[in-house]
């Protein structure tokens, strides 16, 4: 699987249940989600905007999406949000590259990197000055994804979270994206 059947795959509306542990409080919490994936051209306004950002060409990128979602806590507090992400492959080595997303108007830019292994998992790695954070995202089926986290700060690590997102309905993936899903998942 490619990076761009990976984010074709990964369109549509999710159920998302994750649960997290704080190393250093040693509290654990969880929380329900609903994501909405939605794969956007490369020459979208926001994708241009994302990479204005980063000083990078936007001609340069493989994919791009929009993740919406709207967080339940659970006290029953909401958390909504957007962010736009953009993935610039390696020219030498596609499955790999940086992975740009938006950063809130009081943030510092912090391109991230993106991996395809083998296994047809997907691994996204930011690090700033003080914080590295980690995420591992793969198929189990093609309407079931699972991802995990680390986030470590100069301490060492803070937080670990994993979560399983159910597709909501059926949305045609390509044939190509749901056969490579398939694969993985056996």
């Amino acid at each position: 699987m490619n990076i761009e059947e990976f984010f074709e795959l990964s369109a549509g509306k999710w159920f998302s249940h994750r649960t997290n542990k704080d190393l250093v409080e040693k509290t654990s919490g969880e929380g329900k989600s609903e994501i909405i994936i939605e794969s956007l051209p490369t020459q979208h306004p926001e994708v241009v905007k994302v990479c204005e950002y980063y000083q990078i060409d936007a001609k340069q990128a493989a994919c791009a999406a929009k993740f919406n979602w709207n967080d339940t806590t659970r006290l029953n507090q909401k958390n909504t949000g957007s962010t736009v992400v953009v993935l610039i492959p390696n020219a030498d080595n596609p499955q790999s590259g940086k992975f740009l997303h938006q950063i809130p108007d009081n943030g510092k830019p912090s391109p991230g990197n993106y991996k395809i292994g083998e296994d047809e998992a997907l691994t996204l790695s930011i690090e700033s000055e003080n914080m590295y954070s980690e995420e591992r995202l793969w198929f189990a089926s093609p309407n079931l994804r699972m991802r995990v986290s680390i986030t470590k700060n100069s301490e060492g690590f803070s937080t670990t979270s994993f979560t399983s997102e159910i597709r909501m309905g059926a949305t045609p993936a390509s044939t190509k994206a749901t056969q490579a899903a398939q694969s993985a998942s056996n």
